[in-house]
């Protein structure tokens, strides 16, 4: 094992662009299709993972709506989010912010609270066991009306305890982020943090729009921002995060191979950028195989790795002594 790889494996990591449902590996897929008597239009694991060719977010988000619908009780989301927690201890993230999307879940008559509670007792019980701290983000489904994510809203307000913060995700397309400034608006007067999925597929605008009318913190993805001079001096000056997959962005054909990838010239114009998971279970591969895959195919040294996982931590919603402490360790 060469010295970059065996750095990234041993180094703490934050992970901050992680959906929850887009951990659900083939296995557990049809483990819980049984127990839950769903029909899949599956009938083995490699029918499942031959079905992983994505020609665009859309196709991927067919597939992944699909194999949500297994999840039904409050175990089953407790065990998804297991799978995930123990993917962290085995790839060395000391701290993860995930995502999850209730509306796939109410749509299908599964109650608010069952999804949440699974989530966060597993989360709980990885920060009790390994230390394992934790944000969790509930994301709205932008191809969804404004109504229905005011809805999740007042949802989310129940559970102030367990929910830091809001995004925005699914299909980035026609669904600018104008479309939610009043239900973001009404976020942030209720204390939530805000993040949102822009200029993954979409236009530069869309990054313009999710900052100035959404008042975002981070923004997930931003990969088209490298066509604006204007936002990269933006985002460059105020230090916004950029939380980059770049196995996704492979998978979903932004890019044909991730030789071609951005990401090192985003390094190279001093953006806060970071990698992450996204959709793992889906895209092929977790935060170290997505580290040693970029670092093999961008020629990245260690002080980029170094950068990449500190700007993790930097970019995280931690508080500034925590933040301070991990990033301390990369001295």
């Amino acid at each position: 094992m060469n010295e970059i790889v065996e750095f990234i494996r041993k180094s703490p990591k934050a992970e901050l662009h992680l959906h929850i449902e887009g951990t659900l590996e083939p296995d557990l897929l049809f483990k819980l299709a049984k127990k839950n008597k769903i029909r899949i239009p599956f009938s083995n694991t490699e029918e499942i993972k031959s079905a992983y060719n994505f020609k665009n977010l859309e196709s991927f988000l067919k597939i992944f709506y699909q194999g949500s619908s297994v999840l039904i009780k409050e175990q089953d989301f407790f065990d998804l989010t297991w799978a995930y927690v123990l993917k962290c201890k085995e790839d060395n993230i000391v701290h993860t912010e995930i995502f999850f999307d209730p509306q796939t879940h109410i749509s299908r008559g599964i109650d608010f609270d069952v999804v949440i509670n699974g989530i966060y007792k597993a989360l709980e019980k990885g920060n009790k066991e390994f230390g394992l701290t934790f944000g969790i983000i509930m994301c709205f489904l932008r191809h969804l009306d404004e109504l229905s994510a005011f809805k999740m809203l007042d949802r989310a307000n129940e559970h102030k305890d367990k929910i830091i913060g809001v995004g925005l995700d699914s299909s980035e397309i026609g669904h600018p982020p104008k479309k939610f400034e009043r239900v973001f608006k009404k976020a942030i007067e209720n204390g939530f943090l805000t993040v949102a999925h822009a200029g993954e597929e979409g236009p530069p605008e869309y990054i313009w729009e999710a900052l100035n009318l959404l008042k975002v913190k981070r923004i997930d993805h931003g990969v088209q921002c490298l066509k604006d001079s204007k936002l990269v001096e933006k985002l460059r000056n105020d230090q916004i995060p950029l939380t980059v997959c770049p196995l996704s962005n492979i998978k979903l054909c932004v890019f044909k191979e991730l030789k071609q990838h951005n990401l090192k010239k985003m390094l190279n114009e001093k953006l806060m950028v970071m990698v992450n998971s996204d959709d793992p279970a889906y895209f092929g591969g977790y935060l170290n195989k997505n580290l040693i895959e970029s670092q093999n195919a961008l020629n990245f040294s260690i002080e980029n790795i170094k950068t990449l996982l500190i700007n993790s931590f930097k970019s995280s919603f931690l508080n500034d002594e925590k933040k301070i402490k991990w990033i301390k360790k990369f001295d």
